[in-house]
């Protein structure tokens, strides 16, 4: 528990950091914007109005999921990190679409631009700020499970590649001295920030509906094939639930129909402690414990088994497919 709380405030020390960034670099992008007057740099500029009121939001959200479980919030406060990944892709996109419509209309009526060299180093240098933070945050997001750090690096990250390409196209600008790359530039970075929003609204989504993730679900299938002990005879209903940074897994775990109650539950401790040795420290489990049947017996390796019915025959590797659904493993 201390640790998960010390890694909450870690992640809420960040993303702090993260907000105080973006509004720095913000202010340093509309300057560049009203000293060249560039719908490129201005594309730069709305995504970090973008940044700023997402992080904000974000860091509420971070706030918010750290409070303790209560009767109201069983499972704790952390779907609050889906909803504020929803509001980051969603304001994404309207800023896309909104640069997109500006930077069309001045292809037909194009715009004088000035100190486009002044422009460039101001927008060089919070690129690549950008990007430092960015890095940082997405790989904190991915060691501590959180949607919210991991969807806010990603977005800083492609704010960085986005700038990298306004970048080029304004030292084109520079050297041929056409004006339209301007807002040609403005709209192929406008659809690329458009596309980064739609990714991470759906993934937000998809944490919304407790969509399955397939991936991590594998890993966790793996690690129990590679660690099975001789009590465990059969393992299927695997389901796992993202509730912001942490992780709760239901499942059934077949054993002998003759273990009490205690050695049951010790079966599941240690189920428990390998998931949370190998996945996450953090994560919480619901083990439900069914009763083997006959014909279990062929599959069960036990060797001091005195209620075998069928001999052994051989192990069957723990099927994926039937692992995640309610269906226990046979010979066939």
């Amino acid at each position: 528990m201390l640790q998960t709380i010390s890694r909450l405030r870690e992640n809420i020390r960040l993303q702090l950091v993260v907000v105080l960034v973006g509004v720095l670099l913000l202010v340093a992008k509309f300057v560049a914007y009203f000293l060249t007057n560039s719908n490129a740099i201005l594309t730069d500029a709305l995504e970090s109005i973008i940044n700023v009121v997402a992080g904000g939001f974000s860091l509420y959200s971070l706030v918010l999921s750290a409070r303790p479980r209560d009767e109201n919030h069983p499972y704790g406060h952390g779907k609050i990190e889906f909803i504020a990944a929803t509001l980051e892709g969603s304001l994404i996109l309207v800023a896309g679409s909104i640069i997109i419509f500006k930077s069309v209309y001045n292809l037909f009526e194009p715009q004088t631009l000035q100190q486009l060299d002044i422009g460039i180093m101001l927008t060089a240098a919070t690129g690549i700020v950008n990007y430092i933070i960015g890095y940082i945050t997405e790989r904190k997001g991915a060691s501590v499970n959180s949607l919210v750090l991991v969807a806010g690096g990603k977005h800083l990250k492609s704010d960085a590649y986005s700038t990298a390409g306004i970048l080029v196209g304004l030292l084109l600008i520079t050297f041929t001295g056409f004006i339209w790359l301007d807002s040609l530039v403005a709209v192929i970075f406008g659809g690329i920030i458009c596309y980064t929003g739609y990714k991470i609204l759906r993934s937000s989504v998809a944490g919304i509906m407790d969509e399955a993730d397939y991936e991590l679900l594998q890993r966790i299938v793996t690690i129990l094939n590679e660690n099975r002990r001789e009590n465990w005879i059969d393992i299927h209903n695997l389901r796992v639930i993202k509730y912001g940074a942490t992780l709760h897994i239901d499942c059934h775990l077949t054993v002998p129909w003759y273990l009490n109650v205690l050695e049951a539950h010790d079966e599941v401790e240690a189920l428990g402690a390998l998931v949370r040795e190998k996945i996450d420290p953090s994560i919480e489990l619901f083990v439900h414990t069914d009763p083997c049947i006959e014909p279990s017996c062929s599959i069960c390796s036990k060797q001091d088994c005195q209620a075998r019915q069928h001999d052994f025959t051989k192990q069957v590797p723990w099927d994926f497919e039937k692992v995640i659904s309610d269906r226990k493993h046979s010979l066939y």
